[in-house]
């Protein structure tokens, strides 16, 4: 029991760098409180105690605003990171590693009895306000963004945002090559492409993508005519290109609206 205390507490240090010390983090996190008082409380359920179970979770959503169903099953090293209004529901299922932040919510569509809740694996985080409503699973390292609303299965690695929830993959922007393609050509236009990561479901992030696939057409057809008039003898391509300045992109950055940041299943400290 004490190696699970132990390891929840590292667990704060690990992914919270608002935390100083380990007398604050066991007296002044109620989302280790919660889960503390969770295993307590899903103990008494396994033992069929069902009232009093009931009741240590009463107390423990009372103490911290955290309402963990004694049903609920959840692994080794979860953190609610501050955690006013979670809510998980009797049936969901909670792998090890897993992230959760305030306002979230893991709920059922339906009343019927059985597996009404979802199923988090391994290290999934889910983002401030998002709700995770039904019996599917959300994979492996998966994120949820802040207020999405996901009510179908998240695959593992990916990333669900909006709502309804929409799942944003790293080969739905066109692969690692594409991406790795994209990264260069940003590089070699002297700023920082920020904008084009996959797990951003904008139409800026989406245009600038394609002006770089077509940037970068545009520069291997141009280094195919150099080459081709080098070997005519010519040197009309051995001036170099103009290097453009980063101080010139730096304002775009600075105008850009907060709207057109990538969306994130943290928040900012």
């Amino acid at each position: 029991m004490f190696e699970r205390m132990k390891e929840d507490i590292a667990s704060v240090f690990h992914r919270d760098p608002a935390a100083r010390n380990t007398f604050e983090v066991v007296t002044c996190y109620p989302g280790l409180h919660a889960v503390w008082l969770h295993r307590v409380a899903h103990a008494l359920w396994r033992r069929n105690a069902f009232w009093l179970a009931r009741a240590v979770s009463n107390f423990s959503r009372w103490l911290t605003g955290i309402e963990i169903h004694p049903g609920a099953r959840i692994g080794r090293r979860f953190f609610i990171d501050h955690g006013m209004g979670v809510v998980i529901g009797e049936t969901a299922e909670i792998g090890d590693d897993v992230t959760l932040y305030q306002g979230v919510t893991l709920g059922g569509t339906s009343w019927n009895k059985g597996k009404r809740h979802p199923t988090l694996e391994d290290g999934v985080v889910v983002g401030a306000g998002a709700k995770v409503l039904g019996p599917f699973s959300v994979g492996k390292g998966a994120k949820i963004g802040s207020n999405a609303v996901v009510t179908k299965a998240v695959p593992a690695g990916a990333t669900a945002v909006g709502i309804p929830g929409r799942i944003i993959t790293r080969e739905a922007d066109g692969g690692d090559e594409q991406c790795a393609r994209r990264q260069a050509m940003a590089e070699k236009l002297g700023f920082d492409a920020y904008g084009v990561s996959p797990d951003m479901p904008d139409p800026v992030a989406k245009a600038i993508g394609q002006m770089l696939d077509h940037l970068h057409a545009v520069d291997a057809r141009l280094e195919g005519m150099c080459k081709a008039l080098s070997d005519l003898g010519s040197d009309y391509c051995a001036k170099e290109l103009p290097v453009l300045d980063d101080q010139d992109f730096e304002a775009l950055r600075d105008d850009q609206p907060a709207a057109d940041a990538p969306p994130t299943p943290t928040e900012p400290r």
